[in-house]
């Protein structure tokens, strides 16, 4: 008989959703992506993988996009589909998201790749790539060096690969590295193109 409790696919943010739904500073991040965003075209479909209850899905639905969101987290999608009722949304790990079986414009992985281990990160990563359209944009956020911490919120490990790790792991699987960018909370950009 197996005893051992499931694994929270949330990575810690359900436990501490109410916590975090307090914090998170909605300065930090959206002027970025706005920014990001700008080359996309009226009315693109963008996956938010890791969209908690949207900050950064809000900026997008406002320029008009069709903003998809996904979340582990029981309590931030929850929040996600009270405030856009009209945005698909799906409760599960990012990695074996619905929406993984059609295709977007874009996708953006806000404050995420790194919550996750090295292997799923890879796997996200091969699964984004699959999912753009050809032409399609990537973003998320990682710091620069390859570095392990604890998430200052749940207090788990946290992994960055490194910005040569995600370089490789993006041009393995189809994806040109079009730019890095840093904003006012020092959280470092990584943005790729499918060819």
């Amino acid at each position: 008989m197996n005893t051992s409790q499931p694994q929270d696919k949330s990575n810690g943010y359900e436990a501490i959703a109410e916590d975090f739904l307090r914090a998170r500073n909605l300065r930090i991040g959206p002027s970025t992506v706005r920014a990001w965003s700008r080359s996309l075209a009226p009315g693109a479909a963008v996956l938010d993988l890791g969209c908690g209850f949207g900050a950064i899905s809000q900026v997008l639905l406002e320029d008009g996009f069709t903003v998809y969101g996904v979340d582990a987290s029981q309590s931030m999608i929850r929040a996600f589909k009270e405030r856009f009722p009209e945005a698909p949304a799906d409760c599960a790990a990012v990695e074996d998201s619905v929406f993984f079986h059609r295709t977007f414009d874009a996708i953006v992985a806000w404050g995420l790749i790194f919550l996750l281990s090295p292997d799923t990160q890879q796997l996200l990563i091969r699964k984004a790539a699959k999912a753009l359209q050809p032409g399609g944009r990537f973003l998320f956020t990682a710091p620069r060096e390859a570095v392990t911490w604890k998430d200052g919120m749940t207090g788990l490990e946290s992994i960055s690969l490194g910005a040569p790790q995600y370089d490789e792991l993006l041009q393995a699987e189809g994806l040109i590295v079009t730019g890095q960018d840093v904003d006012e909370g020092d959280n470092y950009y990584y943005f790729a193109s499918r060819l």
